[in-house]
């Protein structure tokens, strides 16, 4: 039975928050967390708080069975909105009353979290495992939306932003440790828009630590001007960030107006208080930090970058103010400033909406070169810039202070006006990958610290930002939306693998997405969070062959060992029961008993292959209409020797002592015809004539083979092949004349 029920809490300032728990159980106290991660998680957007896009433990995906036959949709689930942040993945969490589940969790902009089982949506799992919504009518609560005025940049799914609705925006976190999911909710509350962060029982969905908290904030600039964090204004679009035990917010614009600024904000995991508040421009307000998405990112001494967007005021920092638009910035974790970068080009980036908030930064791992702690950012124009984390430079007006800078476009300058990268690189195996828009994707090598020359997709482009799925340094899968499909590429050759518009009728289309979403792989599978529906692609089931392949037996006789097949799970041990499979040697003469089967309840099917009567190799084919085809090889040998036939070199003439011109050939076959190689035939000849040889031994097609030295008398002579067991023959052969 499902059953609805509602908690309030009243948080601050005489404000209240509500929400909604959807369960299979009614909880009446906090269940304990039970989490055990025998594989591996996904709790933070782009994988790690480097925000390297990688996760280098998938050992069931490879290039070798991501194609359209053995890979594409399993599944989906309904959401009830679009979904702007990238699912987290969790395995074995424990929800009560429910079981153990691997689970899937996807926030959406019609402010719910949902807990959907990763691997299955079957029986039970057809429901989420739990879902929270932090609306409610009943009480004032509801989404911001076009509908109450409260998104003045939006008006339609497609157009401006592309939502109408802007609940939970950015990629939640998960703390492994405690169990807790926090995520950032928009909401109208009674007419005020607010922004709460709520933390969240991974196994029930239920607040945790007093929460949610009421998110304000106020700066004081150096000149003294206040300003008040106004959540009507302000989207969280980058990625939460959990470091050390404190999560870290970031906020820019609403889109359309100059009313936001460029918060960080950080509270502590435990009690959801606020500790720091870093505003990018406390004097002019903009210079917003939203980086499609992409999580703020961290390196492993604990600071904190980000990347800034346009002010209307303009760059003033080499002049004593505070406006870091179209800056890289490095934060302490206390959130005091601890260095940054802003690019030569700053002014005209400023003045054409070219910001470099449209990309996230990418903390590189330790490199051989003399600057062992780089990272790598870029921006709208499509400009990359490799940095130098201890020491980022600030402003220089020739940009002598970065250690590489390219554009991802041929031909582009500084004064190009371009929209060019509206995603964040990846990083593999010393190599970083780059998805800018009207551009194959990029794949620069990285040695001592500095890009190479970049690989490519050829014509394949992309506008989404790119992950990585390997096998430690092996396996790597380049894996990418396009708009249209997801896309998976060979990480080292850039080799197309797979699209999911390659399969027939539809079968793995993607819907519509909403903008800059990124995939998730975890486990074998791929989670994509589109306008209605959460998509689950992975690998299919399968027929493993068991045994049966590569046996030799006499033609017309059955195989010792029977063919036997499993219908498998790749993402488990255990048989799959039921399956119809069919046997086939495409019509070549052998017979199978029985030509079809339905797997028994440990998922094998098995028959007995008789052998055609024609000696050979053959090729069958085990197929199952769910499990895809899978092939043995079999060879039928000769039988015993039942006859000996004349092959060639009979009745031939000669002179008187003369070598017959062709060689006398006689063949041993079986029952069916087939020649039968090893048999001795001893050939004898009337006459003074003589034979070389006199004995030989059949080859592989059963053939043995002697020259005749013709007699030295005029006359017909007979030479006879013979075998033990086998009725003899005779070649007739004659002597003529000679001139």
């Amino acid at each position: 039975m499902i059953i609805y029920f509602l908690l309030s809490k009243g948080i601050g300032r005489n404000s209240s928050s509500h929400y909604r728990l959807l369960s299979t159980t009614l909880l009446v106290c906090m269940a304990l967390v039970s989490v055990s991660f025998g594989q591996e998680a996904f709790l933070t957007g782009r994988s790690d708080n480097q925000r390297t896009g990688a996760n280098v433990k998938e050992t069931l995906l490879a290039p070798s069975n991501v194609n359209k036959n053995r890979f594409g949709r399993l599944f989906n689930y309904a959401i009830d909105y679009q979904a702007l942040a990238q699912p987290l993945y969790v395995p074995n969490v424990t929800i009560p009353g429910l079981g153990t589940h691997s689970v899937v969790y996807v926030a959406t902009m019609a402010d719910s979290v949902y807990a959907f089982d990763a691997d299955s949506n079957q029986g039970a799992n057809a429901a989420p495992l739990w879902q929270v919504n932090f609306t409610d009518p009943a009480h004032g609560i509801t989404t911001a939306s076009v509908a109450t005025s409260t998104l003045p940049c939006a008006s339609t799914e497609t157009g401006g932003p592309g939502f109408t609705q802007e609940g939970i925006v950015s990629t939640p976190v998960i703390d492994s440790v405690t169990g807790t999911l926090y995520v950032v909710a928009k909401t109208l509350e009674n007419g005020t828009v607010r922004h709460r962060l709520h933390a969240l029982d991974i196994t029930t969905g239920q607040e945790k630590f007093g929460g949610p908290a009421l998110i304000t904030a106020t700066s004081t600039s150096n000149k003294g001007h206040v300003t008040v964090f106004n959540s009507l204004h302000q989207k969280n679009r980058p990625g939460l960030l959990l470091l050390n035990g404190v999560i870290y917010i970031g906020f820019g614009s609403n889109f359309c107006n100059d009313a936001n600024s460029g918060w960080v904000l950080s509270y502590d995991a435990a009690s959801l208080s606020q500790l720091a508040v870093f505003n990018a421009s406390p004097d002019h307000g903009l210079t917003s930090i939203w980086q499609t998405g992409n999580g703020l990112a961290a390196d492993e001494a604990g600071n904190i970058f980000v990347e800034t967007a346009e002010s209307g005021s303009g760059f003033d920092v080499p002049s004593g103010g505070q406006t870091f638009c179209n800056s890289v910035v490095k934060l302490a974790p206390d959130l005091t400033l601890a260095d940054y970068f802003t690019p030569w080009s700053v002014a005209f980036l400023n003045a054409n909406d070219l910001d470099l908030s449209s990309t996230g930064a990418l903390v590189l791992p330790d490199q051989d070169g003399p600057y062992p702690h780089e990272l790598i950012a870029g921006g709208k124009q499509g400009f990359v810039y490799v940095l130098n984390r201890d020491a980022m430079g600030m402003y220089s007006a020739n940009d002598s202070q970065v250690l590489q800078e390219l554009p991802l476009i041929p031909g582009e300058t500084s004064s190009t006006i371009r929209d060019a990268l509206f995603s964040s690189p990846a990083y593999w195996n010393n190599t970083v990958y780059f998805a800018p828009i009207g551009s194959p994707i990029l794949a620069f090598p990285l040695s001592g610290g500095l890009l190479g020359t970049p690989l490519t997709t050829g014509k394949y482009s992309a506008l989404h930002t790119p992950s990585i799925s390997a096998n430690g340094n092996t396996s790597g899968i380049l894996w990418v939306i396009n708009g249209t499909q997801l896309l998976a590429f060979d990480a080292v050759s850039l080799q197309l693998l797979y699209g999911t518009n390659q399969a027939a009728n539809g079968r793995d289309k993607l819907p519509a997405l909403g903008h800059f979403v990124t995939q998730t792989v975890a486990n074998g599978k791929v989670y994509v969070a589109t306008r209605t529906t959460l998509e689950v692609y992975g690998l299919f089931p399968t027929l493993t062959l068991v045994s049966g392949a590569n046996q030799t037996a006499p033609v017309f006789t059955a195989l010792p060992t029977p063919i036997q097949v499993q219908a498998s799970d790749p993402y488990g041990a255990v048989g799959i029961p039921g399956a119809n499979v069919t046997f086939s040697d495409g019509g070549k003469g052998g017979t199978f008993n029985p030509p079809s089967a339905v797997t028994d309840s440990s998922g094998f099917a098995s028959a007995t292959y008789t052998l055609p009567k024609k000696s050979g190799t053959y090729t069958l084919t085990i197929s199952s209409p769910t499990f895809g085809n899978l092939t043995a090889t079999e060879t039928a040998l000769p039988g015993a020797p039942a006859k000996i036939v004349s092959y060639g070199g009979a009745k031939q003439s000669g002179t008187a002592g003369s070598v017959l011109p062709k060689p006398i050939v006689a063949q041993i076959r079986d029952a069916y015809n087939n020649g039968v190689p090893g048999v001795t035939v001893n050939f004898s000849a009337t006459g003074d004539g003589s034979l070389n040889p006199t004995s030989a031994v059949t080859d592989a097609s059963g053939l043995a083979r002697t020259v005749f030295q013709l007699p030295t008398t005029v006359g017909t002579f007979y030479v006879t092949a013979s075998s033990t067991g086998l009725k003899s023959i005779k070649f007739p052969e004659y002597v003529v004349a000679g001139p």
